[in-house]
């Protein structure tokens, strides 16, 4: 039984075994009907929890149709269905799902929350979101990158903005895969100090640069995340936006990085204002591919965690 919490607490040589299995599991398919089941049947008879204290599109709809493609079925919770963490304690919680399902993926805003489920639980949990990490996310975001481009190992990585929780993975990824991140984004936001050092620990060169133009230069891959969360006040949506407008991707930003330079978002993207339409729907915006990969990247996380 493994969780798949984080991508610094997985082992660097079962990430790449993940990233293979999806690979293959993507070919697989081929171009089948999109309820076209997979011809391995790998969570056959299994039951899937999804909980969401979050909103959300892809992560739901990814993980859902990955389950359902491999045989299993799955149960949708929100947070106003559940009790998690008020009238139930979390481990009351975990031990209680335990007995009824095969696995559980939770999206959630603490991440005290995830590893209090994770610790009472004795099935496989993962990580669909917390305010601290996006680990899932930043698999298929790895995934996308080597369709195009080939092995990441050594590329250089520009993250462009609010050093934010998908940030944070993308450097544990730095890590773990042996690329360099470079960060530009005002101080106030800069990443997870613990997550740079986890990086450079690995060998991964870290770099922050407050000058986006010269940030990007020699990049292999520009990402950005949008500014504003659907929970922010008005007035700090303001301050927030006045701060990152800097730090707009645009054309003249990709223009500075390497002529075929990958953009990447994990979406959804509030276009002209982080990433402008010419970016996001131009010859090296990588964004739909990279919600694809969701799909096939959790698929193989979930055969990971329950070792099918």
């Amino acid at each position: 039984m493994r969780h798949f919490l984080d991508l610094h607490k997985t082992p660097a040589e079962d990430l790449r075994g993940i990233l293979d299995l999806a690979v293959r599991m993507k070919t697989a398919r081929g171009d089948q009907p999109k309820g076209t089941p997979d011809a391995e049947q790998a969570m056959a008879g299994r039951v899937m929890a999804l909980i969401f204290e979050k909103p959300s599109t892809r992560t739901r709809v990814s993980f859902d149709v990955g389950a359902r493609q491999m045989g299993g079925q799955t149960l949708v919770l929100s947070g106003g269905e559940m009790q998690l963490g008020h009238g139930e304690t979390i481990a009351d919680t975990a031990r209680v799902l335990s007995r009824f399902v095969d696995i559980v993926m939770i999206r959630t805003f603490e991440e005290t929350t995830l590893l209090e489920l994770a610790e009472h639980a004795t099935i496989p949990v993962i990580n669909g979101l917390t305010d601290a990490s996006h680990p899932c996310q930043i698999m298929a975001d790895v995934m996308t990158f080597e369709e195009h481009r080939g092995p990441i190992r050594g590329r250089k990585v520009v993250w462009v903005g609010d050093g934010n929780n998908v940030c944070a993975s993308f450097l544990h990824a730095a890590g773990q895969f042996g690329f360099d991140l470079t960060f530009t984004g005002p101080q106030s936001l800069d990443p997870d100090p613990r997550a740079i050092a986890f990086a450079r620990e690995k060998g991964a060169t870290v770099e922050i640069e407050r000058n986006p133009a010269r940030a990007v230069e020699g990049a292999d891959l520009v990402v950005t995340d949008t500014w504003l969360s659907m929970h922010d006040a008005q007035s700090a949506r303001e301050r927030r936006y006045k701060l990152l407008r800097p730090y707009q991707v645009n054309q003249n930003l990709m223009d500075a990085a390497k002529p075929d330079a990958l953009f990447m978002h994990c979406l959804p993207a509030h276009r002209s204002e982080e990433v402008t339409n010419k970016v996001m729907d131009g010859p090296n915006s990588v964004v739909f591919d990279e919600a694809e990969n969701r799909l096939h990247a959790q698929k193989a996380i979930m055969r990971w965690c329950l070792g099918v």
